[in-house]
């Protein structure tokens, strides 16, 4: 469907085209908000539920790796080769290009699940997040993302009064809906 260029509607389906393509194989967003507690091994259990919106099947591995504001982030082997691409496309002769693949790949880790859906995450990674032995994940469109349950608190604690006008400024005026 072609839609008049007036309408500003064409603007909004080329943005919707672009979401669609960093989205699990499955074309379902990540979501939910799951407490869990980490062991003394650094092992997590992922839930089925959120293991199925990845999309890929029956998962044997995951992808972590540092995340924005102090967490850490969670890919499927397909997620991870799409965000792979998506940093590819940056132009390499930038500085701050070179620094984020630098420790953005240094500090990733293809993590194996075992048979009861936990994975193990590497000391360097729980030690930047910060994680205690409470943590809270997330899902998060694309990636699921794990917090220190303190953190994630304070983090909702901070944003949540400001939902509507983030809304807006991610979605140019249109309050997000």
């Amino acid at each position: 469907m072609v839609l008049p260029a007036d309408s500003g509607r064409s603007a909004n389906l080329l943005q919707l085209r672009e979401f669609e393509t960093f989205l699990p194989s499955n074309n379902m967003a990540l979501t939910g908000t799951y407490e869990r507690s980490l062991d003394e091994k650094l092992r997590i259990a992922v839930p089925k539920r959120l293991r199925d919106e990845f999309g890929e099947g029956e998962l044997t591995f995951l992808y972590a790796a540092p995340g924005a504001d102090r967490c850490v982030a969670l890919y499927s082997p397909l997620g991870f080769d799409r965000f792979a691409q998506k940093i590819e496309q940056q132009p390499a002769y930038r500085t701050d290009v070179r620094n984020y693949m630098r420790l953005f790949y240094a500090q990733a880790e293809k993590l194996d699940l075992d048979s009861q859906g936990r994975v193990r995450l590497p000391d360097r990674l729980a030690t930047m997040a910060s994680l205690q032995r409470e943590v809270v994940i997330v899902g998060v469109h694309d990636r699921a993302e794990i917090w220190d349950s303190t953190a994630w608190k304070e983090y909702l604690a901070r944003l949540t009064p400001d939902f509507d006008a983030i809304a807006t400024q991610v979605f140019g005026g249109t309050n997000g809906i």
